[in-house]
């Protein structure tokens, strides 16, 4: 029975996050403030007392999203973990977990990656959008289809549970993918709040940037393997780790398959670690007799 770590993304965020971590654990605090002196500003403010809109700046979500991960992660006593997966952004959280990433590092990395990705999306008007109940196959031949026949991009950017697929691209690709998925048998095709296309080639801007990045902080051996989002297998070469994570920013996030590899890999447990319980909905749909808990 192997125990497994996992750790959310963007869009897990709310109002409040993290401050009752805050006031009941001295280690969290500690890295609370750790971070608001790493990033400069007091993001533990924004985190603890601000509005909904604050929080969904892609620079302020993503580092926030991290912190509540790591902080929670913290309060583990004698966490161990066998195998780690993070969604999109949460795969620092945990290289975090196992070793890989210095807790600061990761923060710079994060904060870095989250101001790229808000500078690509400036570049074209983008977004994404979730589809329901369609098979995977079918989507992404859809979506292949839009993009020789008009030009925009349109790709399969998380799959994130049998059933659920989300799409990203150019605005218009998406609208006419949207609609084509509905006639095609999707119960729901629905355009989501997001800032950008991310995890298509529309960020290709924003991985230079990452990548420099990248290649001047320092990643240790990891403790266990992590199952990271564009191969869905486990990982523990430091080199291989680092191309997947520059990888990811233009690549899908294979949630389901990751969970699916780390169940044949013996996974059984899985404890989500961070805001939110969207990993645990996620796991017990990809396979139900996992045992699934959360820290947040």
């Amino acid at each position: 029975m192997k125990h497994a770590y996992v750790f959310p993304g963007q869009g897990s965020q709310f109002p409040g996050m993290g401050k009752s971590l805050a006031e009941a654990n001295p280690a969290a605090k500690a890295l609370f403030e750790k971070a608001n002196e790493i990033l400069g500003f007091r993001i533990s403010d924004v985190m603890f007392e601000g509005t909904d809109e604050a929080l969904k700046q892609t620079n302020i979500t993503q580092p926030a999203v991290f912190l509540h991960s790591i902080a929670a992660f913290t309060t583990i006593e004698n966490a161990k973990p066998d195998m780690v997966a993070g969604h999109s952004l949460g795969e620092f959280s945990a290289l975090v977990a196992n070793g890989v990433l210095a807790f600061e590092d990761a923060l710079r990395l994060v904060s870095i990656r989250a101001k790229a990705m808000q500078k690509a999306c400036e570049i074209q008007p983008s977004t994404m959008a979730a589809v329901l109940a369609l098979a995977d196959e079918k989507v992404e031949e859809i979506c292949a289809a839009v993009m020789a026949e008009t030009g925009e991009v349109v790709v399969a950017a998380n799959y994130n549970c049998p059933g659920q697929l989300v799409i990203s691209g150019s605005v218009k690709g998406i609208e006419i993918a949207c609609e084509r998925m509905k006639a095609a048998g999707a119960k729901r095709a629905l355009v989501l709040p997001v800032g950008g296309a991310f995890h298509s080639p529309l960020m290709v801007p924003a991985k230079v940037e990452l990548a420099a990045a990248i290649e001047a902080t320092t990643f240790h051996t990891a403790t266990c393997p992590v199952y990271q989002n564009v191969v869905a297998r486990a990982v523990t070469d430091t080199a291989e780790i680092k191309q997947n994570l520059i990888d990811q920013l233009t690549g899908a996030v294979r949630w389901t398959q990751s969970v699916q590899a780390m169940v044949a890999d013996g996974g059984s447990r899985f404890t989500e670690c961070g805001p939110g319980k969207v990993l645990q909905g996620l796991v017990q749909k990809i396979h139900r007799e996992a045992i699934v808990e959360g820290v947040n």
